[in-house]
């Protein structure tokens, strides 16, 4: 099948309730493309505008991780877009068997996907659809945002629910300000990305229900539970930040650009002195909420570099600092030493006793007192020695006088 005269279709790889993905052969230009097929716009007159000042944003995007736009039009009464062909797959997983990734492949997922958010939400684009199938990782490991433009132009920002009762965009990523009927930001992209993160290390939404209502008021007063209690395997500092990536308010959300510079840093970890988290049981886990995960460990490897890390996404690794000094042997807490007694009963003092006879009475009793004072006071036997010769020679005087 040939669309539009040059693109040649091949083989369906998407299929959705707005329209299917084609993997294609762009014939003019020689290279592989992904031609989108738009379903269900002809009762919408305005449907076509919008579409093309849609595509002519997402097509600004030039970004590392955001799937880029090359071609737009209309075609047998679709409105196809012609993307970038991302050899991949995406995170969605499967219903029946979940994906789940370890701490460290996540924070390499949230630093990518953020950085292309940053780079739309500085166009002034915002995605309104974020969720583990627009999430595309080549064969690199590098991450994708796709669909830009084509969730705009589906979800209608003037309110998160049709006449219906139904869920425009996906339910289980709708930031509560769009669930209440306000107009999505890019602090909902924020939020809608943390839905995504904590749904790849738990293997489970922050929040389930059994109707589009129920599921609305738990993204608008339920607190999601941390990824922690659940049995993950993850270092405090991630999971306060996952966490408020989930605010309720908008404006308590870290920007998109915040959250590549967090996790590319490498800040998640948890550093050396720091309290270590509490060990859990992971057989007491819910299991029916917590997947069992891979056994590779989120802690660093001080001496090799991560094994199939993507570009872009730096992490700290080196030898582990020096362990602090231990304190002097004379402050160490030891056993209790047996106090001593005088012979009268009491304890005895720490402070040196004086030598019998070394007192000012010794002085005239005995010709050895003033020697040993001398000898361990000198400054105080010279000052009584001068003492006693200002009352001799006064003595003397008086009587000389008389």
């Amino acid at each position: 099948m040939l669309v539009a005269d040059r693109y040649r279709l091949h083989v369906c790889i998407g299929r959705g309730g707005m329209g299917e993905v084609w993997q294609a052969t762009d014939e003019v230009l020689g290279r592989d493309v992904a031609v989108k097929l738009m379903l269900g716009h002809a009762t919408d007159p305005s449907a076509g505008d919008r579409f093309r000042l849609e595509a002519q944003t997402a097509a600004r995007l030039s970004h590392p991780h955001v799937v880029g736009v090359f071609d737009f039009g209309t075609w047998d009464g679709k409105l196809f877009l012609v993307m970038e062909l991302v050899e991949g797959d995406s995170l969605a997983g499967s219903p029946s068997d979940p994906l789940v990734l370890p701490a460290e492949r996540v924070a390499v997922v949230a630093a990518h996907a953020a950085a292309g958010l940053a780079a739309a939400h500085r166009q002034g684009v915002v995605h309104r659809d974020i969720k583990p199938g627009n999430l595309l990782v080549d064969a690199e490991g590098t991450v994708k945002l796709a669909d830009f433009g084509i969730a705009r132009f589906v979800d209608d920002p003037s309110a998160a629910l049709t006449t219906t009762g139904q869920i425009v965009g996906t339910g289980l990523y709708l930031a509560p300000e769009r669930a209440l009927g306000q107009p999505a930001s890019s602090a909902s992209d924020v939020y809608s990305l943390g839905c995504v993160l904590y749904q790849l290390l738990t293997g489970r939404p922050p929040f389930r229900a059994d109707t589009a209502t129920a599921l609305l008021y738990q993204h608008i007063d339920t607190a999601p539970v941390p990824p922690r209690r659940l049995g993950v395997a993850l270092p405090p500092e991630f999971e306060t930040y996952l966490l408020s990536l989930l605010a309720k308010q908008p404006e308590q959300r870290p920007s998109a650009q915040a959250i590549a510079d967090w996790f590319s840093s490498g800040a998640w970890r948890s550093y050396p002195g720091q309290p270590a988290a509490p060990a859990r049981n992971r057989s007491h886990a819910p299991q029916s909420h917590a997947p069992r995960q891979s056994p590779q460990s989120y802690a660093p490897q001080p001496h090799a570099p991560q094994a199939g890390a993507p570009a872009g996404v730096t992490s700290r690794s080196g030898p582990m600092p020096a362990p602090l000094p231990v304190p002097p042997q004379a402050h160490r807490p030891g056993p209790a030493q047996p106090q001593r007694s005088a012979p009268g009963g009491g304890p005895v003092s720490r402070r040196r006793e004086r030598p019998a006879g070394t007192g000012l009475t010794g002085l005239t009793s005995s010709t050895g007192g003033l020697a040993e004072l001398s000898r361990r006071r000198p400054r105080k036997t010279a000052a009584v020695a001068g003492a006693i010769a200002f009352v001799v020679f006064l003595i003397i005087g008086m009587a000389w006088l008389s």
